[in-house]
């Protein structure tokens, strides 16, 4: 069970906080009036949390845990809602309260959204990069696509009919972890592609990793190599996610 995020200014006082874990539903029933066994994944009720006015709660986060995130904020343009910012205070203290609620930094958040196969904008996706390549055709819905009326629709939908020159996968190798920037090779030592983002797992005990290969290394199971501290080092590609996800869609 961890807490992650907040956000404290002169301007705006608020909290962001991503609450997630095994135990999460069962600790924060005790603090919130809304039955949370009926919000499930993506949703969300503005309600009281431990006795704290104006606080949104939805069911989602960056990770693979089932978990909420909590926003309370002053005056923010969002939500229009005016909360004093002690509460923000209040707020945590009381989650912390639980001896099954622990605080966590962004690493943590780092490992967990890379375990669950979550891209990060700015390393493994950004303004280059097409929904076809990242492997995110799924964020497409089919009248979008039939209709085109999207920007990029020029590019992507010919993409999601053919095939795009590199995609990204995931990797699990052996030796050292792997970071961002890391060179991708053949087996013949040949650059093929170049890691986005890689640590070591801490649920799987194995160094995972995500980036961008040429295609037609992009299948699951392909023998590949990684070039750590200028020396080759054995690697797979891997079905994401790497960690199988916990999100609550329902009883």
């Amino acid at each position: 069970m961890y807490i992650l995020g907040a956000f404290d200014s002169a301007l705006i006082i608020c909290l962001f906080m991503l609450y997630a874990g095994p135990s999460m539903a069962q600790v924060l029933q005790k603090g919130v009036g809304d039955d949370l066994r009926k919000l499930t994944f993506m949703t969300s009720v503005l309600t009281p949390v431990f006795g704290i006015q104006g606080c949104r709660v939805t069911r989602c986060g960056y990770t693979g845990e089932d978990g909420v995130e909590i926003s309370i904020s002053n005056e923010c343009c969002l939500f229009k809602i005016s909360v004093p910012s002690g509460d923000v205070v209040s707020l945590t203290e009381k989650l912390l309260a639980d001896s099954e609620v622990k605080l966590a930094g962004l690493g943590a958040r780092d490992s967990l959204r890379l375990e669950a196969g979550l891209c990060l904008y700015g390393n493994d996706i950004d303004e280059t990069t097409t929904p076809v390549e990242a492997s995110l055709v799924w964020t497409i819905g089919k009248r979008r696509r039939q209709a085109q009326d999207f920007l990029g629709a020029d590019i992507i939908v010919p993409q999601i009919k053919a095939k795009t020159q590199r995609k990204r996968v995931g990797l699990i190798s052996t030796g050292p972890p792997v970071r961002q920037h890391t060179p991708i090779l053949s087996s013949d030592g040949r650059v093929i592609g170049e890691v986005t983002s890689g640590c070591p797992s801490p649920c799987l005990k194995q160094n995972v990793a995500m980036g961008y290969v040429e295609a037609g290394f992009s299948k699951v199971g392909t023998s590949i190599q990684v070039e750590v501290r200028k020396k080759a080092v054995p690697a797979v590609v891997s079905k994401m996610p790497f960690v199988p996800t916990k999100y609550y869609m329902g009883q």
